[in-house]
């Protein structure tokens, strides 16, 4: 089986800038994981959208990197049963005074 879960999108602090980390801004999350589905044991996607909102706000990261493997460690800690994650977090506000986004993702095997 495998479970996606697009465009999470919710506000948290993230930035090296000081002007980042002020306010809160706009961060986009996209996840795919691949797990075997068998006896009714299911991954719960509402438990992984709060494990990664929980896991990126209560950080409060510099880096989306961080942000994004702290995310993969909590998630495969409570879900072991995931044979494939795949996460992209987008900050789409990167610059101040520009229409520009940037994006972080990792897979793991």
């Amino acid at each position: 089986m495998i479970i996606e879960i697009e465009d999470f999108t919710f506000d948290t602090i993230i930035g090296l800038l000081d002007f980042e980390r002020v306010n809160k801004q706009k961060v986009i999350i996209n996840l795919k994981a691949k797990y075997d589905y068998k006896d009714g044991k299911y991954i719960d996607y509402v438990e992984i959208c709060n494990i990664i909102k929980d896991t990126t706000q209560k950080g409060k990261f510099e880096l989306l990197e961080d942000a994004l493997l702290a995310n993969k460690k909590a998630i495969l800690k409570k879900f072991p049963d995931i044979k494939e994650l795949y996460i992209k977090i987008t900050k789409p506000d990167i610059l101040k005074d520009a229409k520009v986004s940037l994006s972080v993702s990792v897979n793991s095997k």
